[in-house]
């Protein structure tokens, strides 16, 4: 599909491991012409991990948009007042963000982004990675599952012998998502 015109909210979380996936998937966006628009959770845009350094990401996912990351409250409020996206990606999507989006607090960067971002009722798509899935986020991921506007990336176990409740996306699947997510449809969502 090419995403000519389509402005597309990128909120990114902290779940690291999972972010050069997450990078490469925001390239293919913008060299299929979508207009992107780069969010990060303030763990997420400040933190250094065995994963890389937070100004190394930042810096990347600038160049490849073209735009300054959001990473404050006040910056992520008029999204959704403006109608700066039609479609917003969640990638990574951490256990953390899920239950706060699922209960509705709003603390920072990326819970502004998305509730604001569903104030015109567009598609949001969840790139779900968290070692809890299947235990202690089960519930919250089951409540976001049953609303309408959320749309989750293909997920399965991370590892189901050394992290046996983890479940992560599947990166080959974004696009598809959110084409499909774009048409209120939504690709199966467990993978096996």
């Amino acid at each position: 599909m090419n995403f000519k015109g389509k402005r597309i909210g990128i909120t990114m979380t902290g779940s690291f491991c999972t972010f050069s996936k997450v990078i490469e998937q925001i390239r293919e966006l913008a060299k299929r012409g979508a207009d992107i628009i780069p969010i990060m959770s303030f763990n997420s845009s400040k933190l250094d991990t065995k994963f890389g350094k937070a100004k190394d990401f930042v810096s990347e996912i600038e160049q490849i948009s073209g735009k300054k990351v959001i990473d404050t409250i006040q910056g992520a409020e008029p999204i959704g007042p403006k109608k700066m996206t039609d479609i917003m990606l969640v990638a990574p999507c951490s256990g953390n963000t899920i239950a706060k989006i699922a209960n509705n607090i709003i603390d920072t960067p990326a819970t502004m982004a998305i509730k604001s971002h569903l104030r015109n009722e567009n598609p949001v798509v969840i790139a779900i990675s968290t070692n809890d899935g299947l235990s202690g986020s089960a519930e919250n991921i089951g409540k976001l599952l049953n609303r309408n506007n959320f749309f989750f990336v293909p997920f399965r176990q991370d590892n189901p012998i050394t992290k046996p409740r983890s479940l992560v996306f599947d990166e080959k699947y974004i696009i598809n998502t959110i084409e499909e997510a774009l048409e209120n449809r939504q690709l199966q969502p467990i993978l096996s």
